[in-house]
């Protein structure tokens, strides 16, 4: 990837996170101005990263992925930062996920050879443009999902049409009651998966693909065997449709899943799946990058239950992406405002969690205790409810952790990076 055009842009006073009176600097010259969190350098609220934890979360996927087989598309939609698509790819991701034309078109002008669009490619622009890159590229890598029949043949005359010289490869894609996209039923699927097969060499199936995210029950254990259920459903389909030959092509056939809810099961029931010729089990999680405080930190934990073994493969994933933000006002007994809101920090699923606070001229932030609690955000306001002996002052400021950090990253265009003593040392620009 090239990356020369992200670390020479510029940003200046006017940027969200940067300082107001600052003149103008490239990306590249963030990390060297030595400004600190502690310092007041830097206008607040301030999304920033730990550096050390991203390397360690790194890491950790690094070595579950070679201890279990498997292989990992991260999403790109949960952070669009081409530089940490860059770190992902030298980890050793087969390709970037998508959700759009628009993220793809940010992948492959920062050098992006292998994208997988996790959803329809639908529309006369979309479809046009995927079509326009495979002619442009021959090395490029193109999956999409496809879960209709009419859906199929937009595709294959399209690819027809524009006299492509390979295959535009998809993936059927299965779905459950209630879920988004995807064939409820085997006969729905199978129906399509045959659809595709008809129009080869226009098109060619080349595996299958869900998401297993969205399903929910009463309990973890409840959660764990509806999800597995699902996966037999996706599997049987698989199964089915290699019987009749429908996946086409010479390469190992398809099976992905596995948001970062969920990947530990999806990697179990995959690998396990024995078919006509080798499969290549992709999980797509983006999450766990930056993971998060919330959300999939409770998840992570269900996971490390399942699987006790995962212990040897150290400390496991931790939240590196915060919010820090100060104290505006005590307007009332047991309660702070604090300066952030909607358009700063996730709220989508669970409200922010208070971690850290810092006074100016304290060493080292100190971990906030029980009894600290969001109860509601504005938009650029926090409703903090707070013990009756708090020390919170106005001006101190709280570190908070987020739950599901893909609507804390649209909020921003730079995010600085930082080191274990809280000084800038990057900064990392997001293309929503």
């Amino acid at each position: 990837m090239d990356l020369s055009g992200i670390l020479t842009s510029t940003v200046d006073g006017r940027t969200k996170g940067m300082p107001p009176e600052s003149g103008t600097l490239a990306l590249a010259d963030i990390g060297r101005q030595g400004w600190s969190i502690f310092s007041g350098d830097l206008p607040l609220p301030l999304a920033v990263i730990r550096k050390s934890v991203l390397g360690e979360n790194s890491r950790w996927m690094r070595a579950f992925l070679e201890k279990t087989g498997a292989r990992i598309a991260p999403h790109g939609k949960t952070t669009m930062a081409p530089q940490l698509f860059k770190l992902q790819l030298e980890d050793g991701a087969v390709a970037i996920t998508v959700a759009t034309t628009q993220q793809m078109r940010v992948c492959r002008d920062f050098g992006v050879g292998s994208i997988l669009l996790a959803n329809q490619l639908v529309g006369r622009a979309e479809i046009g443009y995927v079509v326009g890159e495979l002619k442009r590229d021959p090395e490029f890598s193109f999956l999409c999902f496809v879960d209709s029949v009419g859906n199929v043949a937009e595709l294959a005359a399209a690819a027809k049409a524009a006299g492509l010289k390979r295959p535009l490869r998809v993936l059927l894609e299965l779905g459950f009651p209630g879920g988004r996209t995807g064939a409820r039923t085997s006969a729905d699927a199978i129906a399509v998966a045959r659809a595709v097969a008809a129009e080869h060499p226009a098109l060619e199936l080349a595996g299958v693909a869900a998401f297993e995210g969205l399903i929910g029950r009463a309990t973890p254990e409840e959660t764990a065997a509806a999800v597995n259920e699902f996966l037999g459903f996706i599997a049987d389909c698989a199964s089915t449709a290699d019987g009749e030959g429908l996946f086409k092509g010479k390469a190992p056939i398809i099976l992905t899943a596995g948001g970062t809810a969920y990947f530990d099961l999806v990697v179990d029931r995959f690998t396990a799946l024995k078919l006509s010729r080798a499969t290549e089990v992709i999980i797509r999680s983006g999450c766990y990058l930056t993971h998060d405080g919330h959300m999939y930190r409770d998840l992570f934990t269900a996971i490390e239950k399942r699987h006790p073994d995962f212990a040897a493969l150290g400390p496991g994933l931790r939240p590196a992406l915060q919010v820090w933000a100060r104290v505006q006002s005590r307007p009332e007994q047991g309660k702070a405002i604090v300066a952030v809101g909607k358009r700063d920090i996730s709220y989508d699923v669970h409200l922010p969690q208070p971690a850290m606070w810092l006074r100016p001229g304290m060493a080292e932030p100190e971990p906030i205790p029980a009894g600290y609690t969001v109860t509601g955000l504005n938009d650029q306001h926090c409703h903090l409810t707070l013990p009756e002996n708090s020390p919170l002052a106005v001006g101190d400021v709280i570190a908070f952790d987020v739950s599901h950090p893909c609507t804390t990253f649209d909020k921003w265009q730079l995010i600085h990076v930082i080191d274990d003593d809280h000084k800038v040392v990057d900064a990392i620009r997001t293309y929503f």
